[in-house]
């Protein structure tokens, strides 16, 4: 969760299984990684980075199968979640999410995830029962967009609104990333608000460079509690991104 001086927890998504020896992690080193009926062995996870924090993992199980202590999800693999003892003895539910990609019954939009992400938005609800008393950062890959649609569609805007809308009602609030937190793009699509504050954390295809990115899809929410206290920077500078399509994000608990 914090960058400095190295991470204590991750919270990563499309994470596959690492080769060494974890301090501990949700999945477990020794389950099978993968999100239920999509084909690549990946999902998402929470990591144990460090030893000044301690995490109790808590088990999810595919919605209607789960037994005691366990949070029932639409879709196993898509929520990973541990409660973390700080060092101030203060407890933070922490949670990594997916908003999987998914297909149109009759094909017209080849792929959305908006569902993906009501579905996730569904599972965690279990974890408050009402706006305040919680302690949950939530963190991942929403693989959708922050006050515009798709090419300027005011469609999908309101669709994705709902998103944040939802959460927001749920009494978690959106921490960003936003600039400041974060390098802008150099040339944001007209359609883009003219207030926006978004920073990009998703370059498409491999050959694409950092610098050329413009689309935020990772989004940080935190309850009430925490909000004030949390630090949210989008590491998306070229020499900072690191390997993947998908920069890092670094959260900080003041």
């Amino acid at each position: 969760m914090s960058s400095d001086p190295f991470p204590d927890v991750g919270l990563l998504q499309e994470a596959v299984k690492p080769t060494k020896p974890l301090y501990w992690s949700t999945p477990a080193a020794d389950v099978p990684w993968k999100i239920r009926g999509y084909k690549m062995e990946f999902c998402s996870v929470v990591i144990g980075l460090s030893d000044r924090t301690k995490g109790r993992p808590i088990a999810t199980r595919y919605l209607g199968d789960q037994g005691e202590n366990e949070l029932p999800v639409s879709r196993p693999g898509t929520i990973a979640l541990a409660e973390i003892a700080i060092p101030n003895e203060e407890n933070v539910i922490v949670v990594s999410v997916y908003s999987i990609w998914e297909y149109s019954y009759f094909q017209k939009r080849p792929m959305y995830s908006d569902s993906s992400a009501h579905r996730i938005i569904s599972d965690i609800s279990a974890l408050m029962c009402s706006s305040k008393g919680h302690n949950l950062i939530v963190s991942g890959d929403w693989n959708i967009f922050h006050g515009y649609g798709d090419g300027g569609s005011d469609y999908w805007k309101v669709r994705y609104d709902t998103v944040f809308e939802r959460m927001e009602s749920l009494g978690l609030k959106f921490a960003g990333p936003q600039y400041p937190g974060g390098t802008r793009a150099d040339r944001n699509p007209t359609y883009f608000p003219l207030d926006c504050k978004n920073v990009p954390t998703f370059k498409q295809g491999g050959v694409r460079k950092p610098a050329s990115a413009h689309d935020q899809l990772d989004f940080v929410f935190a309850s009430a509690t925490l909000f004030n206290r949390l630090r949210v920077k989008a590491l998306n500078a070229p020499d900072e991104w690191g390997p993947s399509d998908h920069c890092r994000i670094a959260i900080d608990l003041m």
